[in-house]
């Protein structure tokens, strides 16, 4: 058997003005090509390593072109695009092929393209019209219509925080072994409501998603191959960002329309519920002082900069939450992260124990919001210096080595400060960890990020705060000017269930 493997991850953020170049995606240079990506995914939990995992065990001939993921950000700059699907393409071309298994997110919106993945698939399809082809999805895709069209089978995270992206892709992949040897015959059907469901409204753990996750669960003891519901990304302006499904059956195409129907329905009866409502930024950190101290053996009270989330396309260096903490004056915190390349380096040349005092963040202008972020002057010690690189622990992404760039820890007596050169998700105790930060003995811990922190670090949190700060990835929908996104559509309208 042989088969072609590739990845190519983004989810994109259009209001971000974060630029998206190729060098983006990877811990430095930009992708992995070829044996070099086979090694560093080999073993991991990632989707990419469930279908190594997968075609090893079929003792498989493998063919791995390039393997992409970069963090969210603005769309994909053309070039990076081409540079990253060509070489998969060009291996298609050579044909021999009996499968082809690709790690996708959904959401990738290029410079000329709202839709980059189904673009890419469309070309893939023309180039192996009968070869079948698995794809696995992120949640938060943004479904068309070429997606579906021109694969064979579609299977999509089921968690929030995603914990699940070996398994999908060994779900998807596993289908398409089956395929490849006769023995299933995938059909599909998808479609989508029109509704912009809240990223802080989508953790899997929260009502609704969580019940919604657990029908298309129990759908694969009802006749379906995979049922995937999509809550969408909906800080993309693109005409189908927000909430679809996908439901894969074995010739049976009437089930999996009804199937998909019954989550349509369910989603759409369920929209209120992905509403999110906040509070003032003063307000939510005065709640967060006014709180008892932890208790012995307790963890910290997590405090969550979600406006300004890396997961989500943010810029990560905004500081009106920071700011307002040392404002009201809590004590014995940590933050994770303010991205400040500039001051990363000004601390660096100090050196360790050096006292600095130097503006860090709100460096990065973002024009499509009507907020801006200053820099924020603060003073302390350098307590770490670090090269910013180590291995997640999982469960997210087990074993998958990241990269934070030059890095360092600044100490202002109060409030231990982490800033790095790279953008990265808090979602791993190791990011705090690798910069001699322990979570577990501070009292408040600051994060930028929504629900992925809740992988590696929600079972310590005392209690969790929201706090509305500054950040292109705003929950206020007001902030936000959408343009192509098709209208009616909820919350931003009041429409009517289609169809």
């Amino acid at each position: 058997m042989r088969l072609l493997i590739a990845m190519m991850k983004h989810e994109t953020n259009t209001f971000s003005p974060v630029p998206t170049p190729l060098t983006r995606f990877g811990n430095g240079p930009g992708p992995l090509y070829g044996e070099a990506a086979v090694q560093a995914y080999r073993g991991t939990g990632t989707g990419l390593g469930a279908y190594l995992d997968l075609a090893e065990g079929e003792g498989a001939e493998i063919v791995l072109p390039v393997a992409a993921s970069a963090p969210p950000s603005g769309p994909v700059e053309d070039a990076a695009y081409a540079a990253i699907t060509e070489p998969i393409l060009a291996e298609a071309a050579k044909g021999g092929f009996d499968g082809i298994l690709l790690d996708l997110h959904g959401a990738m919106v290029t410079e000329s393209l709202e839709d980059g993945e189904g673009q890419f698939l469309q070309r893939l399809r023309a180039i192996a019209p009968e070869t079948p082809i698995a794809v696995a999805l992120d949640m938060h895709a943004n479904l068309y219509d070429e997606i579906v069209a021109n694969a064979t089978v579609v299977a999509g995270y089921r968690t929030y925080p995603h914990v699940d992206t070996y398994e999908t892709a060994r779900l998807a992949g596993e289908i398409l072994l089956r395929t490849i040897r006769g023995r299933v015959r995938p059909v599909m059907a998808w479609g989508n409501v029109p509704m912009l469901p809240h990223i802080m409204r989508q953790g899997t753990d929260d009502h609704p998603n969580r019940e919604l996750q657990h029908r298309c669960a129990t759908m694969v003891g009802e006749g379906a191959l995979a049922a995937s519901l999509f809550t969408g990304f909906p800080h993309a302006d693109i005409r189908n960002a927000g909430l679809s499904a996908v439901v894969v059956t074995d010739g049976d195409r009437e089930l999996a329309e009804r199937l998909r129907d019954e989550l349509l329905d369910r989603a759409w009866v369920e929209r209120e519920a992905f509403v999110y409502r906040g509070e003032p930024l003063a307000q939510s950190v005065g709640r967060a002082k006014a709180m008892p101290p932890p208790a012995p053996g307790a963890g910290p009270i997590v405090l969550l900069d979600h406006y300004d989330n890396c997961a989500s396309g943010g810029t990560i260096d905004t500081t009106a939450v920071l700011a307002e903490l040392l404002r009201q004056g809590l004590d014995n915190v940590a933050v994770f992260a303010i991205y400040d390349p500039e001051a990363v380096q000004q601390a660096i040349t100090a050196g360790i124990g050096a006292q600095i005092t130097l503006p860090i963040g709100g460096k990065i202008a973002m024009p499509a919001i009507p907020v801006a972020s200053r820099p924020l002057v603060v003073s302390g010690s350098v307590k770490t210096i670090s090269r910013g690189r180590y291995r997640n622990r999982g469960p997210m992404a087990r074993g998958l080595e990241m990269d934070m760039g030059p890095s360092v820890v600044l100490d202002t007596g109060a409030i231990e400060i982490a800033l790095i050169s790279r953008h990265v998700e808090p979602s791993d105790l190791n990011c705090l960890l690798s910069l001699g930060i322990d979570p577990a003995q501070k009292r408040y811990l600051m994060l930028k990020s929504r629900i992925h922190w809740r992988a590696g670090l929600g079972a310590m949190a005392s209690a969790v705060v929201d706090c509305a700060g500054v950040g292109v990835c705003t929950s206020d929908y007001g902030q936000l000017q959408f343009t192509r996104v098709r209208r009616p559509i909820f919350p931003l309208d009041r429409p009517n269930r289609p169809g």
